[in-house]
């Protein structure tokens, strides 16, 4: 009894980041009640608290995590892998938090549920990076999607709002169901629910083989649904408008980066093995997002749902990378995700700082003038579309580089190609937006203000998109960290 004793307590120091989020969340619904109106910015404090305490505690797992540790019968695993998307996890977590505190002042929705639901959600991206089995993997989805749901419906007074959340639950479940098929399969090839179990069992069976194939695309459906790849992107531009902008936001950034985690867990882990027979799914996904991503974008008038379209071109990218599937495209996805959380989340962000009681802030008109009302969120601004552009000497622009490096060294040159000529009609529909920002007249001439938290996030932002771009060499290494050691490649 006490060895068992031992390994139980020795065992849930593996899981603090997760558990300091939760005692955190579960103390702002617990107190919450207890603060007046005025004090609720309280409740944001506190949850930063727990984003911090949960940092202390994962970055503490460094050592074990070159150890590639394994614990609960091999339900997690503590690698780089891991503690590289935890951190961008609460790197976004922290960012959101900070931008959201006037937004809900403005919105008049101040409750301590908003910060709780955010520490769940990341307590289930959290398990989605260290999971490796389907079971933990599959709760730890829900966890993180069904914060998401309540989340995209918390403005309880808007119908946008409203509308998104049915949205996105209804489609949501629909995928769940898909997805939790797709391991079902993998469960009855394998017999164990164990990634490396399933991943040496699925290396034993013939090539094409039909069940391999079948479960391939059943789990894909319900994975490439969560980072909205084209044909499951539908629910990405209703969500991205109709929810509130920081969690709009926080979908964009944090729930992609942990459904890149999962697909990456699985693709790399699980079906490895049989890559011949998910490559070219793979590469028609890829194709298709940067399509209709892009295309889709340049109509757009509505800034969240340009930005909700040129994510689904971002993935098509980030795709390539796991296309080309060498050590330097499988760098590039990790440099492109962990890079695109903070300029995606800093676009977003002054989108969040144009929000005014009776100006919702959210259209290309909105912009006009800003230049003029507040020179430094149009200066903001413009850096962080130049990224998304992928213009240099910013970070979007060293991730796309990477990415074509990649395709070019595995011999993919059409789709080399066919990834740079994208950049030309994404160029057009951001810089609609910096000709808003500089050449027109400002149609509401009240400047936006910045509250500190929001300073305080663009700024970390702003910092990351340009030395990331100036001087990528640490971030790099940081990817290579991340992704290549963990699986061997």
């Amino acid at each position: 009894m006490p060895g068992l004793l031992q390994l139980t307590l020795r065992d849930s120091n593996l899981i603090m980041p997760e558990v300091m989020l939760s005692f955190f969340g579960l103390g702002i619904l617990m107190t919450d009640f207890l603060l007046g109106p005025r004090e609720k910015k309280w409740n944001a404090l506190t949850a930063l608290l727990g984003v911090g305490f949960s940092g202390v505690t994962l970055w503490e797992l460094r050592p074990l995590a070159l150890q590639h540790d394994q614990r609960f019968n091999d339900a997690i695993v503590i690698d780089p892998f891991f503690i590289f998307f935890g951190f961008v996890f609460l790197a976004a977590t922290a960012i959101v938090i900070l931008i959201s505190v006037r937004y809900l002042d403005v919105e008049d929705e101040h409750h301590g549920e908003y910060y709780a639901l955010m520490l769940f959600a990341t307590v289930g991206m959290m398990f989605l990076a260290c999971g490796n089995d389907l079971v933990t993997l599959f709760i730890a989805l829900e966890t993180m999607a069904i914060s998401f749901y309540v989340l995209s419906g918390f403005l309880r007074r808007d119908r946008r709002s409203n509308e998104a959340a049915v949205k996105y639950v209804l489609l949501g479940a629909f995928s769940s169901g898909i997805l939790a098929y797709g391991f079902s399969l993998l469960y009855g090839m394998s017999g164990s629910t164990n990634l490396n179990a399933i991943a040496e069992s699925l290396g034993q069976r013939p090539p094409g083989d039909l069940l391999v194939v079948i479960a391939i695309l059943t789990v894909s459906v319900g994975v490439l649904f969560k980072v909205a790849a084209v044909p499951f992107h539908q629910w990405a531009p209703d969500v991205y408008e109709g929810a509130p902008t920081p969690i709009s936001a926080y979908v964009s950034v944090a729930s992609s980066a942990a459904s890149f985690a999962l697909l990456l867990r699985l693709f790399l882990g699980a079906f490895w093995p049989v890559r011949a027979d998910w490559a070219p799914l793979i590469t028609a996904v890829a194709v298709l997002s940067l399509t209709l991503g892009n295309l889709a974008a340049l109509k757009q008038n509505n800034i969240k749902r340009m930005l909700a379209y040129s994510s689904i071109g971002h993935v098509g990218y980030i795709l390539l990378g796991l296309v080309a599937g060498n050590k330097l495209g499988l760098q590039a996805m990790a440099f492109y995700i962990f890079v695109y959380a903070f300029f995606q989340a800093g676009a977003f962000a002054i989108v969040v700082v144009l929000r005014k009681k009776g100006v919702i802030g959210d259209e290309i008109e909105d912009l006009n003038g800003l230049i003029f009302r507040n020179p430094g969120a149009a200066v903001l601004m413009l850096i962080f579309l130049l990224s998304l552009a992928g213009i240099p000497p910013t970070a979007g622009f060293i991730g796309k580089l990477l990415i074509f490096w990649a395709l070019v060294e595995t011999g993919h040159y059409t789709l080399a190609v066919v990834a740079v000529l994208y950049i030309l009609p994404a160029v057009y529909y951001y810089f609609r937006f910096v000709a808003a920002m500089f050449s027109r007249e400002a149609t509401d001439q009240r400047p936006p203000i910045i509250s500190f938290g929001q300073w305080v996030a663009l700024a970390a932002i702003v910092l990351v998109t340009l030395v990331a771009g100036i001087y990528p060499e640490p971030f790099l290494r940081l990817a290579t960290y991340s992704i290549l050691t963990p699986f061997g490649l």
